[in-house]
């Protein structure tokens, strides 16, 4: 018996997958607990609808990222801490408040996940700064740390 899979199963499948299974493992296991259904006309036609659905969604997210990241680059976000002599800060900037600070000037909330920092910064300077917008989209911002 075809079924069509509505969550991932251990040593079976994953979500959304048509998979054949034996009709008494269909009828008494995947069917009663929810996991599947029959591979009928009516059931595929709504996991094709539902697919494109979803890529139309991911396309959709794919284009709002391109767009934030051209308008990401496109700025200079300035934070500024307390220093003393050569540049040495008293502290650091992390990356929670790089994603503040874009918050505040961009009006684009990002995650502070989703700043690439291999280090908290520590000195005064002009820094490259990754921020992942998408899965596959990455913008590169300059960030300036200032003394106040």
């Amino acid at each position: 018996m075809k079924i069509v899979l509505l969550e991932n199963v251990k040593k079976l499948g994953k979500k959304d997958e048509v998979i054949e299974v034996s009709d008494g493992y269909a009828r008494n296991v995947l069917i009663p607990k929810k996991l599947g259904l029959p591979a009928t006309s009516e059931n595929l036609n709504n996991l094709k609808l539902k697919n494109k659905n979803e890529e139309k969604k991911e396309e959709n997210l794919k284009n709002l990222a391109e767009k934030n990241k051209t308008n990401l680059e496109s700025k200079k976000f300035v934070l500024t801490i307390k220093a003393g002599a050569n540049g040495k800060t008293f502290g650091s900037i992390t990356s929670k408040e790089i994603a503040e600070n874009i918050k505040q000037s961009a009006g684009l909330e990002v995650d502070k996940k989703d700043i690439l920092l291999d280090e908290s910064i520590k000195n005064i300077g002009t820094y490259d700064v990754k921020v992942r917008l998408h899965k596959d989209i990455i913008a590169v911002i300059k960030v300036e740390v200032q003394e106040s």
